[in-house]
């Protein structure tokens, strides 16, 4: 009776044993992170938990399990995966070309009847973990040929492309950002950025000319949000007053005058930072911006701390990842960049984000729990 009890709990104690190996303070700066979102976001409600709040709570307690899930599983399954992750996600990407919802002038979502699903968002992820396993098999001497670049470089333009055809050009630029951190990462050789970087400029104009009319109007109007403050820089024009409104300590928790006087658009999602800033003031939004820069700390030190150059490249990806959607988002609401409707991670309402945020938590988690694990490199790219 004895032996078979034993025998019964072994899964049991591994898995309690990894989840003891679990970096809870990680996961607790998340849940501060989620906290202030829904503080936040019943702020945006007048004072109700409905619609968003509750709806958010419940979603991060179903990506917290899925973190908590993801980070038990060892790290060599995530290598064997990536490819096929990345491929379902590409296909998701496709589909919604064929059979998307369209939401605020633009094509981005599948509607799977329970939830809405935003493909780009889980790309993030997927993009990073194929550029991690593509990376980890090439030696230094393999980076220095142009020729081992082609598989990454369209690992990376085929879902920018689609996702600049839905149109998000925000997101388009992060998977770019972020493919090229993770280039970096690698050790592709400094050359090849300038070589990219000048076909880049030289392709501005065909790009110019590609965008929306409204993209090209967000851009011009970021130069001089005055000349239109009525319709195109109306957004940022409210956001800057917001901001200033706010001073030191903010005008009070719910009593932000911007905001809950319908001045302040979008104030649950892309603008939930500038609501923050006006109610509680800018000792409160740089708390917030302290929370985020000790989760990215981490990041950095479990990319220091794991044995394989694929669980390396997968956090420091995942780390980049969340910085460029707290910049973006920032720069974005403070005017320093054109209005590209990218969320503040774990604070903006929104489903999509909030588990592509958590899932790639989980997988660095996952780097760390099983740190001490070495992948061999089996050739070139692991094709």
């Amino acid at each position: 009776m004895s032996l078979l009890s034993s025998h019964g709990s072994e899964p049991d104690r591994r898995l309690g044993q990894k989840l003891l190996q679990v970096n809870w303070v990680l996961v607790l700066l998340l849940s501060l992170l989620t906290g202030v979102g829904l503080l936040m976001l019943y702020s945006a409600a007048g004072g109700h938990a409905e619609p968003w709040a509750v709806r958010q709570s419940m979603r991060y307690g179903f990506a917290l399990l899925a973190l908590l899930t993801i980070a038990a599983i060892d790290i060599r399954f995530w290598f064997r995966m990536a490819y096929p992750i990345y491929a379902v996600s590409l296909a998701l990407l496709a589909a919604v070309e064929v059979a998307g919802s369209s939401g605020m002038g633009a094509q981005r979502w599948i509607d799977l009847k329970i939830f809405q699903l935003q493909p780009s968002e889980i790309m993030k992820v997927a993009l990073v973990l194929a550029l991690a396993r593509y990376f980890h098999s090439l030696t230094g001497d393999a980076l220095g040929r142009p020729a081992r670049l082609v598989v990454p470089l369209v690992l990376v333009l085929v879902p920018t492309g689609l996702v600049l055809k839905q149109p998000d050009l925000g997101t388009a630029g992060m998977l770019l950002a972020a493919g090229g951190a993770v280039f970096f990462c690698a050790g592709v050789r400094y050359w090849m950025f300038a070589a990219m970087l000048i076909l880049a400029a030289a392709a501005v104009p065909v790009a110019w000319d590609m965008l929306h009319d409204y993209q090209q109007a967000r851009i011009l109007i970021f130069l001089d949000p005055e000349s239109d403050p009525l319709d195109s820089g109306y957004h940022i024009l409210q956001s800057k007053i917001a901001l200033g409104s706010g001073g030191l300590w903010g005008q009070g928790f719910m009593q932000g005058t911007q905001s809950h006087l319908s001045f302040l658009p979008e104030k649950q999602t892309d603008f939930i930072f500038t609501m923050l800033a006006e109610e509680l003031g800018l000792v409160s939004a740089l708390g917030l911006l302290l929370l985020y820069a000790l989760v990215l700390a981490y990041g950095f030190a479990i990319a220091l701390s794991v044995r394989s150059q694929f669980a390396r490249l997968l956090v420091l990806g995942i780390t980049a990842n969340l910085f460029l959607y707290v910049f973006v988002n920032i720069a974005m609401v403070t005017g320093l960049i054109p209005v590209v409707g990218v969320p503040l991670p774990l604070i903006s309402y929104g489903g999509t984000a909030m588990l592509a945020v958590m899932i790639s938590y989980g997988l660095a988690i996952s780097a760390y729990v099983h740190r001490e694990v070495k992948i061999a490199r089996r050739g070139p790219g692991d094709a």
